[in-house]
């Protein structure tokens, strides 16, 4: 009897062993198997683009669908994941009133063109924030949709800055202009953040002696957040010529706009209710796209994006492209 219950121990203890190490195998397997696939698994990121679609007369082609157009990256044709035509879409913007030196002889102009701007165009699901700079970044008004109140704020900023927070980290500029930085931060800080069509109004020369960014790095940034730039030029001249200075900013304006899918506008030569109810038109009614980049690379180069159509005398604005940024190290 003692023979047949040691008999029966040791089998109940073999088939323990048994089923342990059956588990054990299946438990590693599992582990096995998952870190063979883990390789395979590509992190991807689906590129959003905006564009506007305009006729040879200037005026918003608001018909398109998805089979009128062709997106490239890097002249390598681009699979479009989604296509949306949006009407009447809610703003927010970042108006960046130039307040240096250099635009003294405009502060007039300034007032009256936010004026326009503010009770003409702006409505009531729209929303705005304003932003003075000359080498600080002087926050005027945080996001509102009261034209009065932004106005009243832009009043007390003209009598006495120094009372308004900065946006950014404070910087000690030595000279007056930080064209760059009120535009990076607006996009960093502000912008990117929000939901959305979103856009920067600039008001400005596009002079710059004091940021910490470069031309490459803002424009970097507005293209990364698909925050178009509209420019509204204001340059001072002397007897109507211009100086290399003058020369310069109107080719950053223009830079600047065109890499991010806005507009360089010379406000001396256009009327405000005009360029600036073209501007809210485009934002309001434009298209959106994404696709998945057929190049899975993230190595920080620039990708230069397209999107033409078939359509005669149609044409496309959009930003120039993006950087395929590389990924962030994970936390330690």
């Amino acid at each position: 009897m003692a023979e047949m219950r040691l008999k029966a121990l040791c089998l109940n203890l073999i088939v323990v062993i048994v089923t342990g190490v059956a588990a054990a195998a299946q438990t590693q397997m599992s582990v096995d198997v998952n870190a063979a696939q883990s390789p395979f698994k590509v992190s991807v990121s689906l590129v959003n683009v905006a564009f506007t679609a305009q006729d040879a007369h200037g005026a918003l082609v608001r018909n398109l669908t998805k089979e009128d157009i062709q997106l490239f990256e890097d002249a390598v044709p681009q699979k479009i994941e989604f296509f949306a035509r949006s009407t009447d879409l809610p703003l927010t913007l970042g108006l960046i009133i130039d307040a240096s030196g250099s635009q003294d002889h405009f502060g007039k102009e300034h007032k009256k063109d936010l004026e326009v701007f503010l009770k003409q165009i702006l409505r009531p699901q729209d929303r705005v924030f304003l932003l003075g700079f000359g080498n600080h970044l002087r926050l005027v008004s945080d996001y509102a949709n009261s034209p009065d109140q932004v106005l009243e704020s832009y009043e007390r900023f003209n009598k006495n800055s120094k009372g308004f927070p900065e946006l950014g980290p404070h910087e000690d500029r030595e000279l007056g202009t930080a064209f760059y930085d009120s535009i990076y931060y607006s996009v960093s800080e502000k912008l990117a953040q929000a939901e959305g069509r979103r856009a920067i109004l600039m008001f400005s020369d596009g002079e710059d002696n004091s940021s910490s960014h470069n031309m490459m790095a803002t424009i970097e940034a507005a293209q990364a957040a698909n925050v178009p730039v509209y420019a509204i030029r204001y340059t001072e001249t002397k007897h109507g010529k211009l100086n290399a200075r003058n020369k310069y900013g109107i080719s950053v304006m223009d830079r600047i706009a065109k890499e991010t899918g806005g507009l360089h506008i010379n406000a001396e030569h256009t009327e405000p209710n005009v360029y600036f109810q073209q501007i809210a038109e485009e934002l309001r009614s434009s298209y959106d796209v994404g696709y998945y980049s057929t190049n899975k690379e993230k190595d920080d180069t620039f990708r230069k994006i397209a999107i033409r159509t078939n359509l005669p005398d149609v044409a496309i604005r959009t930003k120039t492209g993006y950087f395929a940024s590389v990924p962030a190290a994970p936390e330690k």
